[in-house]
């Protein structure tokens, strides 16, 4: 039994030691709860799928992609999620642009987060490329409850796939319940005009759900996040989303997008294109989470973009620097993604 004992208290204070908590500051006593999302740029196996278009990302096609360059991605997306995660690893990965479960699986268990707590939240989208969104949660911080992905059904065009809309709720630390959407709005590939009536229905979907939410408890947590292609004060966020820019005197009735602030502070957004930092990523939440008075509260300015220097290489077009890439067309670079990731710390008092 003093055996017994004695190891059990060496593998609490092992744990302990491996997972200290994250501190947001050396004034601030309070630790909080890391939420991330990551777009990974085209995170596809190296086996071909015959029922989706990943012809691109095979070993005979152009970009000549291989098994070992698959690895080298998935090594690549877990160093960053250890490397932003500091002393502790995130509670919530967010992530877009992973091709199917095998992807998502791999990367727990292929890579340095093997032997985490991490568990995943995936279902097969039908986009047309094969993409889809995924969650990876920590079993030991999220309690999971229960989780739902919502199909797009576009009335404009019966025919118009994309990917579905991840919504997963759970217990948080043991201390409250929070909602967590994960999103990947359709691109502006065909124009940003032509296609913003597709952005704006998605978000005016996400925001259905999110009502059935607070009516059922105003005082709702609710994290919503993803790449939404478009920017805090397009359409989609504004008036399909009914998210707020404005964080006085928050309304915990009401939703309020913090990406906007972004792009005031380095190195200027989470996505860089023909020069322009942009502010695709986002992190919207409830009212309620901006209660400081609240055991679990967030402040706007606990929103940072992750912009390491090995995430980064220069501009040599424009100014700057601009994301390191996996590929450049079908130039292999090695690189990590064309998007930075955003996180929101979550603070909580004990």
């Amino acid at each position: 039994m003093k055996y017994l004992t004695i190891l059990v208290l060496a593998s609490l204070l092992l744990a302990a030691s491996c997972d200290k908590q994250l501190q947001t500051g050396v004034t601030d006593p309070n630790p909080s709860f890391r939420v991330m999302f990551y777009n990974t740029e085209n995170l596809f196996d190296a086996v071909d799928d015959p029922v989706i278009n990943d012809e691109e990302f095979l070993p005979g096609s152009t970009k000549k992609w291989t098994e070992s360059r698959y690895q080298e991605k998935l090594d690549h997306i877990a160093k960053v999620i250890r490397d932003l995660g500091k002393d502790t690893l995130p509670i919530l990965v967010g992530l877009c642009e992973v091709e199917n479960r095998k992807t998502v699986d791999d990367l727990i268990n292929k890579t340095s987060l093997k032997g985490t707590d991490y568990k995943v939240v995936h279902q097969e989208s039908p986009d047309s490329r094969g993409i889809d969104v995924a969650l990876l949660y920590r079993s030991r911080y999220f309690q999971l409850i229960d989780s739902h992905f919502i199909k797009i059904q576009y009335p404009g065009d019966p025919e118009f796939k994309t990917r579905d809309i991840l919504y997963a709720y759970g217990i948080i630390g043991g201390k409250d319940t929070l909602h967590v959407f994960v999103n990947h709005w359709p691109s502006r590939s065909s124009g940003e005009i032509q296609t913003r009536p597709l952005r704006v229905f998605v978000a005016e979907t996400v925001k259905q759900r999110v009502d059935s939410i607070l009516q059922k408890n105003l005082a709702a947590q609710i994290v919503i996040t993803g790449d939404f292609n478009d920017e805090p004060m397009d359409l989609s966020v504004t008036s399909g989303l009914k998210a707020l820019l404005t964080y006085t005197n928050p309304d915990r009735g009401k939703l309020y997008d913090l990406t906007n602030q972004l792009k005031y502070s380095a190195p200027g957004g989470s996505y860089k294109y023909k020069g322009t930092w942009s502010t695709l990523d986002h992190m919207v939440v409830s009212g309620s989470i901006l209660d400081t008075t609240r055991q679990l509260y967030a402040k706007p300015s606990d929103l940072h973009v992750f912009h390491e220097d090995y995430l980064l290489e220069a501009d040599k077009e424009n100014l700057g620097n601009r994301p390191l890439r996996t590929y450049m067309g079908n130039y292999y670079q090695g690189g990590y993604s064309d998007h930075l990731p955003v996180y929101l710390d979550i603070r909580y008092r004990k």
